[in-house]
Formats: C-alpha cells, structure tokens, sequence
C-alpha cells in the first residue's frame, strides 16, 4: 500500500461487472479497506496508543508503574485496554507467583512492530496542508 493506486482495477477503466485480479501484493481495494479498519479497530480506544508508547523499545513495566505512567486513567480502565491489547496480539502479559502478585507488560514482537507504522502516520499528519484562511 504505497499510495500509488496499485490496488486491483483501480484507474484502469475496467467494467463495473469484470472481476479484477488481486494487486501484486494480494490485496483488492475491498480486503485493504477490510484489513486496515481491523487494524485500527485494534488500536482505537482512549488510552491504547499512549500504553503502547510507553512499551514501545522493548520496555517491560509493572500493572503499577503503567498507572503512574498514566495517571489520568482508571484501574478498571487500565485493565481493560491491556486485556484487549493481549486478546488483540499486541501485548504480553507476565502473572509472578508472588504475594502480592507481580504482573509485567510487554509488547509482543508483532506490537513492537507497530512502531514505524506509527511513525510514518505522525509523519504524514505533520505534513498537512495549512488551509487557507487558517494560518498560524
């Protein structure tokens, strides 16, 4: 998905009721529409990019240290978030056989992976056009 219109039939005057072949990289405009709305399924929420930017590097934190590191949201909350996060893939999760129970979060590889996708979104957010009349 490189922006260039290379998905299956696109800008190529193709008849409503011919069936276009799948892109070189597998994907129709419909499966690429389908895959990124569930991969931003997987990260909307309020707090999921800003748990995910405290583990990104391969850094391993405490239930504890994620609510200091994020003071403005619920335990239920926290919970909540990292529990899908772990459903979804993106999250591991370490119980120790402690008292009191000790639980770790990490991102898995898959996760971590994220990261430059991340990037280049911040990337292209940053070179949006100012429009006119609303300079700063």
């Amino acid at each position: 998905m490189d922006g260039t219109g290379d998905y299956a039939g696109e800008d190529m005057g193709e008849d409503a009721g011919d069936s276009p072949a799948p892109a070189p990289h597998g994907y129709t405009r419909e499966t690429a529409t389908q895959g990124v709305e569930t991969a931003l399924r997987m990260i909307e929420g309020r707090w999921k990019l800003e748990i995910l930017f405290h583990l990104f590097g391969g850094r391993v934190l405490r239930f504890s240290e994620l609510e200091r590191a994020i003071p403005e949201i619920s335990q239920k909350m926290l919970i909540q978030q990292v529990r899908q996060m772990e459903a979804d893939g993106l999250v591991w999760r370490k119980i120790y056989p402690e008292v009191p129970p000790r639980v770790e979060y990490g991102l898995t590889d898959w996760g971590q992976a994220l990261c430059p996708a991340l990037d280049a979104l911040l990337t292209w957010a940053g070179q949006r056009p100012v429009e006119p009349g609303k300079e700063s």
